[in-house]
């Protein structure tokens, strides 16, 4: 058996109050000054009353994010003195995807590297836009299931980057007469893609190469941000390059943009460094299917493919990323050349549950951008795009506890993917790509019971 991939966990509190979901509010002037071992604050099952400090930066109590909702001092409290509302500053957090309850579970698990709880019993919609649309099948959980977090099964997460050959050719002693083309093995399904915002600095660079480093995984870059600080994490950085920039020497992978003359840039790269894969960057929008088509067909070794923040097309009228990449995915199986190219795709990433469904949709990993800024507790307030100054300072980050968050952040990640993977009965990361049936959409399903009746659904 392979050595257990293993990711340090090791907690790391925010440098701010972040922001809880409910406000409490105190009315002292009610308090009957109750004995001590009788009142609700000093009986706090979490002792948040005892823990809880004023942060002179942001003028705000701690107690509200330290706050677990049990609401027992709300209901024992024999003067009615404690109360809790909505907190007005948790519901401007992000936007309609990004929405609060992403941002703050992303906090928590950078936070402490743990899967989020959201507590018993589930009170939302069944269904809703985007990876809401699509169900893993858990057909597992229905006897036990693999166990990979706890060690008693072995659940792999790696995958290859790098393109395959369509077929093996053997002499008649067996021995292997095809060459395989280089490949990077990544232990978990994720690289890490340049910030598409934020007060980014040097220091926020390299934490991201830090954390990196201690994955084992690759980190996209931008050829302008490269500097002598990131030549030590060069095995585990894929340079960007926009402009004339130069790979560093070392790097095992290098990313282009898809344009005109790209595909020369790529024989320039093999020619110096064969053993080097190269990624090309396609936008994702109505003719990317025919590109990716293209270009598998001539050789390509990696295709990125990029939407929006939100993991949308760039489009007017744009389909979601998870139905684009299912369409693509679809088109290369039925030209029987799938498996000779790598896809990874980048863009609407926000949780751990849509890596596992993006892969379902055909992709082989993901590249992530903005969980990771947000586990530098960004708060999406974008004061940085309008040239304002950032509220939590973080261009300003010691890089060392930046790595930590972030590989919290992934820990969690990782965790919550074995735990996705053993419902389903899946011991290999490689065998999520397209595996559609294990999962349900639920245009099929809506189609399936309710196409003959009410005919093809507009959108």
């Amino acid at each position: 058996m392979p050595k257990k991939y293993h990711i340090p966990i090791k907690p790391t509190p925010g440098r701010f109050p972040s922001i809880g979901r409910f406000y409490i509010i105190e009315q002292d002037q009610y308090c009957l000054h109750c004995p001590t071992n009788s009142c609700v604050k000093y009986n706090c099952a979490y002792g948040v009353y005892k823990e809880r400090r004023f942060d002179s930066k942001e003028w705000k109590d701690t107690i509200d994010y330290l706050c677990k909702n049990c609401f027992r001092c709300i209901q024992e409290c024999k003067a009615k003195a404690i109360s809790k509302t909505k907190n007005p500053e948790y519901l401007q957090l992000g936007d309609d995807y990004w929405k609060p309850g992403i941002i703050t579970s992303l906090w928590y698990q950078a936070e402490t590297g743990k899967i989020p709880v959201s507590g018993a019993g589930y009170r939302g919609p069944f269904v809703g836009p985007g990876f809401d649309e699509m169900w893993t099948d858990m057909s597992e959980i229905v006897r036990p299931t693999r166990d990979g977090i706890h060690g008693r099964e072995y659940i792999a997460t790696n995958i290859d980057l790098g393109r395959k050959l369509p077929s093996l050719r053997f002499d008649p002693e067996g021995g292997l007469l095809s060459t395989p083309f280089p490949s990077i093995d990544l232990p978990m399904p994720i690289i890490f893609n340049p910030l598409p915002f934020g007060a980014l600095s040097e220091n926020v660079t390299l934490a991201m190469a830090k954390a990196a480093k201690t994955l084992g995984i690759m980190m996209v870059v931008n050829d302008r941000e490269l500097s002598p600080s990131l030549i030590p994490y060069r095995e585990h950085l894929i340079p960007c390059l926009n402009g004339e920039g130069k790979e560093i020497k070392g790097s095992k992978a290098v990313e282009f943009p898809y344009r005109k003359g790209c595909l020369s840039k790529v024989k320039e790269l093999k020619a110096k460094n064969p053993e080097a894969v190269a990624l090309i960057k396609v936008i994702l929008n109505k003719e990317a299917k025919r590109t990716v088509l293209e270009l598998t067909k001539t050789g390509a070794e990696i295709i990125h493919l990029s939407a929006d923040i939100n993991g949308h097309e760039f489009e007017e009228n744009p389909s979601f990323i998870k139905d684009a990449i299912r369409k693509i995915h679809t088109q290369l199986v039925e030209e029987g050349i799938r498996d000779e190219v790598t896809l990874i795709v980048s863009g609407g990433i926000a949780q751990a549950e849509h890596l596992a469904k993006i892969m379902l949709c055909g992709a082989d990993g993901c590249a992530i951008d903005l969980p990771l800024l947000i586990a530098l507790e960004c708060r999406l307030c974008k004061r940085c795009v309008k040239g304002l100054s950032c509220p939590v300072e973080i261009d300003s980050i010691n890089p060392d506890w930046g790595a930590r968050r972030i590989v919290n952040l992934m820990g969690a990640w990782h965790s919550q993917l074995i735990e996705v993977m053993g419902a389903m009965g899946i011991r290999e990361a490689r065998r999520l790509r397209g595996e559609t049936g294990r999962a349900m959409f639920y245009e099929d399903m809506e189609r399936e019971r309710f196409g003959e009746l009410f005919g093809k659904r507009s959108r």
